[in-house]
């Protein structure tokens, strides 16, 4: 059975399939199941996981607020991947520019430091995905 997380973000999207293409063929994620009917669809990436919904305001739809692009303002996603190399490619070869261009961050936890190699790239409504590779850990640098 297919294990859900407990904490699944779920994207208000304008155009599915549009949405679909980016999440699915640039960023790699697989469709673990979806509802075509309800403009549904559960995606999953090595457990990372996001839901999408297609605004249909005939639906009863959660919404706080109208939306206006780009969506999820105050808000990015962090998806850790084995490598960024090949999704910045086919980002780029799906005519995606970066939001953040990629750079090697560390980030001080306690008495270290994680790496991470990460770029930001925003989704077709705007919603910004961090897609991080890991780098490993270093000892913080006392002062």
């Amino acid at each position: 059975m297919f294990h859900r997380n407990k904490l699944v973000p779920e994207l208000m999207v304008t155009d599915l399939q549009s949405s679909l293409a980016f999440w699915v063929s640039c960023l790699g994620f697989k469709v673990a199941y979806q509802r075509p009917e309800d403009g549904f669809a559960y995606l999953d990436l090595d457990g990372a996981q996001v839901m999408l919904e297609q605004v249909d305001a005939s639906a009863s739809q959660w919404l706080a607020a109208p939306l206006a692009r780009p969506f999820g303002r105050g808000i990015n996603l962090q998806v850790d991947v084995p490598a960024v190399g090949l999704i910045i490619q086919r980002l780029d070869l799906a005519g995606f520019s970066l939001f953040r261009d990629c750079t090697d961050t560390w980030y001080r936890v306690d008495s270290v430091e994680v790496g991470q190699r990460e770029f930001i790239v925003q989704d077709p409504d705007g919603y910004l995905v961090r897609l991080v590779e890991r780098l490993g850990e270093r000892l913080y640098p006392s002062s």
